[in-house]
């Protein structure tokens, strides 16, 4: 059974992840990970997640893979038994120490990082003599080649299979430490790659002042390549994005969710248009395949475009719903208004309806929904579930 691994920067994204379809969910403590701004949980977090997941039959994954300096090993023993005794199933490491540390001090499973950059059997084999049960791939192979991995290998792979990339080899970057002094292998990436520059040649400057320079890749999309990363038998599909939204948690995992089922119960997929466009609605960055397809070419970075867009498709998420009443519990998101078509998805359907009239909690008649984070009451003529999303029709 392929794996659907998600992430979550706090425990609200970590049970929609679960809700909307994911197998496990990989968070990142308050110490030894990667994406130090994102909203890293507490050793108590990190057991309420673990029950959570744990009650709807799911993994929890904790990152501790940081590229550690000497500063940084204080109490590696301490907070590894604290994963230990929080219930996590497994952590993410880069480094040899702590994977070493980890596996002499717990009974935690071990996965390797993708910053360790994986690309070959011989390394899996390494990996796997150490004591590791996983090896998650370096993002620089192509389908073939990771069909060869994973038929040479003796324990699980796992591969990205959406969200952000690297314009470094395996997120080995030093941009962010030259320019900012913020170390990106230590958790403080700046996303050098992004900004906007000037670019010169023989002390020329050649990029035009209405379209400057930069050097990230597109985001990462594999929709159609997730039939033939399954029949290679890569045990894990991993989306990437701790950082990003519970809207965008949510609609990600279900298309993946989705798309999976669909292919394992019927070994097709009979609409990939509907995927692609159900994708969209929580992207605001243009995407590409990577290296699945062999080397990617210059259609697949962005070089002088920059496409950030805020989606506003994410309208509220449903906290409650009277079925006797039929009105939904929301809290708004972006501005809609009654007479407007909207939908509502859960993690197994998705259907249309339009707003009548829109109330505030004390049942106000409002003309329009224009404050994020406000409650809100709209009739539903069906049932709705806490989390489910309301979204907008376009």
């Amino acid at each position: 059974m392929t794996e659907l691994l998600a992430p979550a920067g706090d425990l609200e994204k970590l049970k929609i992840a679960i809700l909307y379809g994911a197998d496990a969910v990989f968070i990142g403590g308050q110490e030894f990970s990667l994406r130090a701004r994102a909203s890293n949980f507490t050793l108590a977090d990190i057991k309420e997640g673990a029950d959570f997941a744990h009650q709807f039959g799911k993994k929890l994954y904790v990152t501790t893979n940081i590229i550690p300096h000497n500063e940084n090993m204080g109490e590696l023993i301490e907070y590894l038994k604290g994963l230990e005794s929080a219930g996590v199933d497994a952590i993410i490491a880069a480094s040899p120490y702590i994977v070493k540390t980890a596996l002499d001090h717990t009974s935690i499973p071990v996965h390797i990082s993708t910053q360790q950059s994986v690309v070959n059997s011989s390394a899996v084999k390494f990996w796997k003599d150490m004591g590791a049960e996983r090896v998650v791939l370096g993002r620089e192979l192509d389908i073939d080649e990771i069909s060869e991995i994973t038929s040479k290998s003796e324990v699980e792979i796992e591969v990205f299979i959406h969200g952000g990339m690297c314009a470094s080899y395996s997120g080995r970057c030093t941009l962010s430490n030259n320019m900012t002094d913020r170390d990106a292998n230590r958790g403080g990436c700046a996303h050098s790659c992004r900004w906007n520059y000037d670019l010169y040649s023989d002390d020329e400057k050649i990029s035009d002042d209405s379209m400057p320079f930069s050097m990230s890749s597109k985001d990462l999309q594999t929709l159609r390549f997730i039939p033939k990363l399954m029949d290679a038998n890569v045990a894990s599909l991993k989306i990437e994005g701790r950082m990003k939204s519970i809207h965008y948690i949510a609609t990600v995992v279900r298309t993946y969710r989705l798309l999976i089922d669909e292919y394992t119960q019927t070994g097709t997929v009979k609409d990939m248009n509907y995927y692609e466009e159900e994708i969209r609605k929580a992207e605001n960055r243009l995407t590409s395949y990577g290296f699945l397809a062999g080397m990617p070419k210059a259609e697949q970075q962005l070089y002088n475009l920059r496409s950030e867009e805020p989606t506003k498709e994410f309208l509220g998420i449903v906290i409650d719903y009277d079925a006797i009443t039929g009105y939904a519990t929301i809290e708004q998101r972006n501005h809609f208004k009654p007479g407007e078509e909207v939908e509502l998805v859960g993690p197994k359907y998705q259907r249309k309806t339009v707003v009548e009239n829109i109330y505030d909690e004390q049942m106000n008649l409002l003309d329009a929904a224009r404050h994020p984070k406000q409650i809100l009451k709209i009739k539903v003529p069906f049932e709705v579930h806490a989390f489910d999303m309301l979204r907008k029709v376009l």
